[in-house]
């Protein structure tokens, strides 16, 4: 596993080989349209009384000619989307060719994308930043698998829809203190085991559902895009304030169905199903792997825009976390080392799901560069800036996390709001003067709508949120029989899910009434 990882890794580094010293991390700056900037630079000083526009002094001095060279063409997220239909068709009409190819395609298309970037559009700046993300997802995501394959839950209690609804809510709120990633590994093995004589397709769609996505919205820690909206500048608890009344409408609704579709379920006559008759209702094995997750989940805040003292690599005024990663590779590489051989055993771990969740998003994360670019170029051109309202920020931010990761989904959709009212996401003044409203018309009932939008419609598909992909896979490697890509979104997805997200929507958004 380890091997195919740095093979992996070592390709991508080779063909950022060519990138030059003057890469700068900057993402509202670079796609703000000709058209869009002078209309934030006519209006900022009557919009913003209570704040000086640093942004116009910025826009004045941009070239707009050169800039334009480096916006990829339409024609340019065609691999993208290819990949998407392959991940989607290939485990169900080629599935040999696919198990056996899937990592040469991913790379292939990915580097096709990047090589467009460097050499064609010479555009460095896109790459890097796709790097960057990509290795921060890539560590925390590992970390926390390792260090929860190690621990061993036993849930002794009799199968029944009310058990297994209290395990999907403590794993909602787990998810806030140690991510949606950390909870979904810890949970999924004890779930399924509870459930091994009655697991059905539903059991899992809905632990990725609650658990795996909408569960952590409360906190930075939850979920990506509200960590990297705190580390731009958003307060640790904002989400907390904002974000609980949409979440709790969210998980009354996901529970109340799965507990319709729980009662219903029978097998051989019995709807309970005894598993254990141990004295004890949780057995654990592995207890010091809880020590290692703990450490995994402080190593988050070792970041160089939170704490200035952490070294950092410097770009134009912009500080590149590497100390966090490394740290993050050595806690999994410790968690696994000494875990105990028999809760590793027992909980049938490998390195198969996280094998295919590092392969698979090396695709994602380069082909997914000019999709996300066309998006924020045209949410801040001039006809996008007069689209933008609360109401398109949740359906639009929404819409695209369910297909492009929902971590820069999300950093988009902000700047372009942001940029939209004359405020910069570079400035970490702004970003909190913004998520308090101080000085901007609406701005907090927007970035709600984005924050709830991005991990909310991360569950629509496997690809919407990291935990996912990884979920159905450890699930499928227990013997459970997961849906397609598309029959995921058809049957599970758009039925269940679609209607809860159109729910708190209007409730929260529309109607405000909540």
């Amino acid at each position: 596993m380890f091997r195919n990882i740095a093979i992996s890794a070592l390709w991508i580094f080779i063909l950022m080989a060519g990138v030059k010293s003057n890469t700068i991390y900057a993402l509202a700056d670079e796609s703000l349209s000709h058209s869009a900037n002078h209309n934030l630079c006519k209006g900022v000083i009557e919009e913003r009384t209570k704040h000086t526009p640093v942004l116009c002094s910025n826009i004045q001095h941009q070239q707009p000619t050169e800039k334009h060279n480096h916006i990829p063409p339409s024609w340019l997220a065609i691999p993208f989307i290819l990949l998407l239909c392959m991940i989607a068709s290939g485990p169900l009409l080629y599935e040999v060719f696919w198990h056996k190819h899937y990592p040469k395609i991913s790379i292939l298309l990915s580097g096709l994308v990047i090589s467009y970037y460097l050499f064609v559009l010479h555009n460095y700046i896109k790459p890097t930043e796709a790097l960057m993300e990509y290795i921060q997802f890539i560590s925390l995501i590992s970390a926390l698998y390792m260090a929860s394959g190690g621990i061993l839950i036993n849930v002794n209690k009799t199968a029944t829809p009310i058990v297994n609804l209290v395990l999907l809510w403590i794993g909602a709120i787990l998810a806030n203190f140690i991510g949606t990633t950390g909870a979904s590994m810890l949970l999924i093995r004890p779930y399924i085991r509870l459930n091994q004589d009655r697991i059905k397709t539903y059991h899992i769609v809905f632990f990725i559902f609650i658990v795996s996505n909408v569960g952590g919205a409360l906190t930075p820690i939850g979920d990506p895009p509200l960590f990297l909206g705190f580390l731009k500048g958003v307060p640790f608890f904002w989400t907390l304030q904002h974000n609980l009344l949409p979440w709790l409408l969210a998980i009354l609704m996901l529970s109340l169905i799965f507990f319709w579709l729980d009662n219903r379920n029978v097998v051989n006559g019995k709807k309970n199903i005894v598993l254990s008759k141990s004295s004890r209702a949780i057995e654990i094995v592995g207890k010091r792997n809880f020590i290692w997750l703990l450490l995994v989940i402080l190593a988050v805040f070792v970041d160089p825009n939170i704490f200035d003292w952490v070294p950092a690599i410097h770009y134009h005024g912009h500080d590149f976390s590497f100390v966090r990663e490394l740290l993050l590779l050595l806690l999994a590489w410790f968690s696994y080392r000494y875990a105990s051989r028999i809760a590793l055993q027992s909980n049938a771990f490998n390195f198969a799901p996280i094998k295919e969740v590092v392969l698979i998003f090396i695709g994602i994360f380069g082909t997914m560069m000019p999709a996300l670019t066309l998006i924020s170029n045209f949410a801040q051109s001039e006809a996008g800036i007069n689209l933008i309202t609360h109401n398109s920020l949740y359906w639009g931010a929404g819409i695209f996390s369910s297909v492009l990761d929902n971590a820069p989904t999300y950093l988009n959709f902000v700047a372009a709001t942001m940029a939209s009212q004359g405020a910069d996401i570079l400035q970490p003044s702004e970003v909190y003067q913004y998520a308090m409203g101080q000085g901007f018309a609406n701005s907090i009932l927007r970035l709600k709508s984005i924050s709830v939008a991005s991990v909310f419609f991360g569950a629509m598909t496997y690809i919407g949120n990291g935990p996912n992909f990884m979920v159905k896979s450890i699930a499928e490697q227990l013997g459970v029989r997961m849906p397609a890509f598309f029959n995921y979104i058809v049957y599970f997805a758009i039925p269940f899910l679609l209607p809860i997200l159109f729910l708190v929507w209007l409730v929260c958004f529309y109607l405000q009434i909540l």
